[in-house]
């Protein structure tokens, strides 16, 4: 299993990087040096510090690291919702703004999010009614989304009619309507009990594996990394830095039971390692 998998320190990485070497075309995401910094009147919070991250087209990378480690902070820098204070960040080779304003993303946050008042179609056809969007097109983007959800015959009701499950995946098919090539989701499934848990990451997989979208994807819980990911990035406490990225080679199609295989508890126990390096590392450096 050892062969089977890589683990990527970045401080090696950006040692392999720092002769110069032309930008990978295939990369969405990349962040150099990145750092934020949210001032306060008793003493700045250091978000984000130094963090180096290359996320291809078409990869599933998962976000793990305890509260606070500035999981969510990369993502929302990702959506121009956050600015850094220090090094760059690009998607698609643009900046955070231009990426936000050319559509470049759909985002997924830890509550659904759906207006009350609207039906899910309207809920899911808001972004396009933003754009705007033909109402024919619409209606037909609508159509494929919830489709691709699996909610269709759930067009006209409303999100207090739907399970708290149907809800994140009406969040999912608004994120996805203006067929975005990249998807960032924080933490969407985290107040599900874990049955429908289980089943949502099931879906999602399927979903990306039909979409071959490019998905961010913020977590707290180490099954569901490992479960979902090509890549699991590890992060420390705060300040918020990437200490591995750990590549899995477990194969695209994952049934549920793939869970309790020894390959899967190997690379669960290489994230877990990882956690507890980071943390190592912070006490030894406050």
């Amino acid at each position: 299993m050892k062969q089977e998998l890589r683990v990527r320190h970045l401080s090696e990485k950006t040692q392999n990087n720092a002769g110069g070497t032309a930008p990978d075309a295939a990369a969405v995401i990349r962040a150099e040096h990145l750092g934020l910094t949210f001032p306060a009147g008793d003493g700045d919070i250091v978000a984000l510090n130094d963090v180096n991250l290359t996320i291809e087209k078409g990869e599933f990378v998962s976000f793990i690291g305890p509260s606070g480690c500035g999981k969510t902070t990369f993502l929302r820098a990702i959506a121009d919702l956050e600015r850094p204070t220090s090094g760059t960040l690009t998607i698609n080779g643009m900046s955070p703004e231009a990426a936000r304003k050319s559509r470049a993303y759909g985002y997924v946050f830890q509550a659904s999010a759906l207006y009350p008042w609207r039906t899910i179609e309207k809920n899911v056809a808001l972004p396009l009614e933003i754009m705007g969007h033909s109402a024919a097109d619409q209606a037909e983007r609508v159509k494929r989304t919830l489709e691709l959800v699996n909610l269709s015959g759930f067009e006209k009701k409303y999100p207090w009619q739907l399970s708290g499950g149907m809800q994140q995946r009406a969040s999912i098919a608004r994120a996805l309507s203006f067929d975005a090539d990249l998807l960032l989701m924080d933490e969407p499934f985290g107040a599900l009990d874990e049955i429908v848990r289980d089943h949502l990451n099931s879906e999602l997989l399927k979903l990306w594996a039909r979409t071959e979208k490019t998905i961010c994807f913020v977590t707290h819980s180490i099954p569901e990394a490992v479960y979902l990911s090509t890549k699991i990035v590890v992060m420390s406490p705060r300040p918020g830095r990437v200490t591995d990225v750990i590549v899995s080679t477990l194969p695209k199609e994952r049934p549920l039971d793939i869970r309790e295989t020894p390959e899967f508890l190997e690379i669960a126990a290489r994230v877990r390692d990882g956690l507890r390096a980071g943390h190592s590392y912070d006490e030894e450096h406050v």
